[in-house]
């Protein structure tokens, strides 16, 4: 075999392990965060999160429905003055204390395995036994990818026991192989 041979087959080799990094970057990136939660690393799950986007992703999906039938009139300073007040203060008002219990460590360790925080079933005492953990791995739930972008990809976590509800993570590339989470959406009953 002749050296040029050797070098375009180095070559090739090179660009498939680079494409194959770059399309699992972001599974790598859900399995650093889900590893983060659970060992409730601080700094890592900051690397790993975007924040503000996130809580606004909540926010808007926690916010409570408005009353049936109430189109809201804007509020006159002659009929409402604390209306008013408050309508211009509101976009300056911290969002909803009810996102903060989703952005804590506990909250994204539950939200990565499935669950909504606070709502995770309790480490049993004794530790599983062999058997159990191969039945656990091989039933699952595993987290899938539902979407695929280079820029974007979305990670589908089902809730063990009800397939139904599904939790989507939604991570932006920052570099090359760097991802971060931006976007978190809720199973529809739990917004």
């Amino acid at each position: 075999m002749s050296v040029q041979k050797r070098l375009w087959d180095l070559v090739v080799l090179a660009i498939v392990i680079f494409a194959a990094a770059f399309a699992a970057a972001p599974w790598f990136a859900f399995r650093a965060l889900k590893a983060a939660a659970q060992d409730e690393d601080v700094q890592a799950i900051g690397e790993l999160v975007d924040f503000p986007a996130v809580r606004a992703s909540l926010t808007g999906q926690l916010k409570p429905p408005p009353p049936a039938g109430a189109a809201a009139e804007p509020p006159s300073i002659w009929r409402d003055p604390l209306g008013v007040f408050r309508r211009a203060v509101a976009p300056i008002a911290p969002p909803e204390p009810r996102v903060d219990r989703y952005l804590t460590v506990p909250g994204l360790a539950a939200l990565t395995a499935g669950y909504r925080p606070g709502a995770v079933p309790p480490v049993p005492a004794e530790p599983p036994t062999t058997a159990e953990r191969v039945r656990q791995a091989v039933t699952g739930p595993y987290p899938t990818i539902a979407y695929w972008d280079p820029n974007r990809v979305r990670i589908a976590v089902r809730r063990p026991g009800h397939p139904a509800k599904v939790t989507l993570f939604t991570f932006r590339r920052d570099a090359l192989f760097t991802w971060k989470l931006a976007h978190v959406r809720l199973p529809p009953d739990e917004r």
